[in-house]
């Protein structure tokens, strides 16, 4: 069965007209992440393994990316 994704943008992205946003959907057994400006360019993944990164990045586990 073939389900059409809804997207949903972050609530950190910046609100503008811009492609700057991070957008989230859900099937139901996966959950799919993609960034605006590619929108054909998708992360697939559960819950669980999105929550332990979202965990980790909220404690600090990685430290800040320098921009090169």
């Amino acid at each position: 069965m073939n389900h059409t994704l809804r997207w949903q943008k972050s609530t950190f992205s910046d609100g503008g007209d811009g492609n700057t946003c991070v957008e989230l959907a859900a099937s139901p057994t996966t959950l799919h992440l993609r960034e605006s400006d590619t929108p054909g360019t998708e992360l697939t993944t559960t819950a669980a393994p999105l929550a332990h990164l979202i965990r980790g990045v909220k404690s600090g586990l990685f430290p800040a990316a320098t921009p090169r």
